[in-house]
């Protein structure tokens, strides 16, 4: 696909996202209907609403694309996807349910098993990320384009790093000590993505937990500002895997870390 093509997908896809974002903070605001799924995980109204508005948009631009979801696709146990979309309607329930802000909206396009396009929008925040291509890696402010490049905002000899969790287990706590992080922050949806693509932070480390849906926007993003993105062994991240489960994962804004 070329860029130009990636280029009208991503900034069509881009008012639905304001739309759900719109959405889910009035249905939030209104009391959201929660249930408890299969895998004991958490879903409200708001997921299923989000799901619905993105899912149509992204049928109507590319109607030959298959799309896989979270919380509405019948096609996860397909193995042999190449080209497809991986969405997470609320990346972030519990933050979401718990009126917290850094839940996001999420959507990537998966060229040959490798993220092309992302969009993620924190609606609380209002913080709207989005890439297409290499170098085209854009925060949308105030409607105006800021690309996004990965230059260090943190101060020269600090390495900021975003965790899982305030708690570090042992083996993040090593390698945080690798990369001579010397401070943290919990941050959970994939806003940490968009963080370490703006400078603001340095580094994310966790192990293998989650879906390819949590974290194939991000990919995109940050991968197109600039950034790497590997398993612990240095293996490219790829999508489409068997459940489409995740490896262990290193986020770097830079190959000096």
């Amino acid at each position: 696909m070329i860029e130009e093509t990636k280029k009208k997908i991503a900034e069509n896809l881009i008012p639905s996202f304001e739309e759900a974002g719109n959405i889910s903070l009035k249905l939030r605001k209104d009391g959201l209907k929660t249930e408890i799924k299969k895998d004991n995980t958490p879903v409200t109204n708001g997921d299923m609403e989000v799901n619905k508005l993105i899912t149509s948009k992204i049928e109507n631009l590319t109607p030959n694309i298959e799309i896989v979801s979270e919380e509405s696709s019948t096609n996860k146990s397909n193995e042999n996807l190449k080209t497809f979309w991986l969405v997470d309607p609320i990346d972030g329930t519990h933050d979401y349910i718990n009126d917290r802000d850094e839940f996001t909206i999420n959507a990537a396009l998966i060229i040959n098993n490798k993220p092309e396009i992302g969009i993620i929008y924190a609606p609380a925040k209002k913080r709207l990320f989005y890439s297409y291509h290499e170098k085209k890696c854009f925060e949308l402010i105030n409607n105006k384009e800021k690309k996004l490049n990965c230059i260090k905002l943190t101060k020269q000899g600090e390495i900021k790093a975003v965790a899982y969790s305030n708690k570090l287990k042992p083996i993040i706590e090593e390698w945080h000590k690798k990369f001579n992080v010397t401070k943290h922050v919990k941050m959970k949806s994939s806003l940490k993505f968009c963080v370490i693509a703006t400078g603001e932070y340095d580094l994310y480390i966790a192990e293998p937990r989650a879906c390819e849906w949590d974290i194939a926007a991000g990919h995109a993003i940050l991968k197109n500002a600039g950034g790497l993105i590997t398993d612990f062994e240095n293996n490219e991240i790829l999508y489409g895997k068997k459940d489409f489960k995740n490896p262990s994962l290193i986020l770097k804004r830079s190959s000096l870390l």
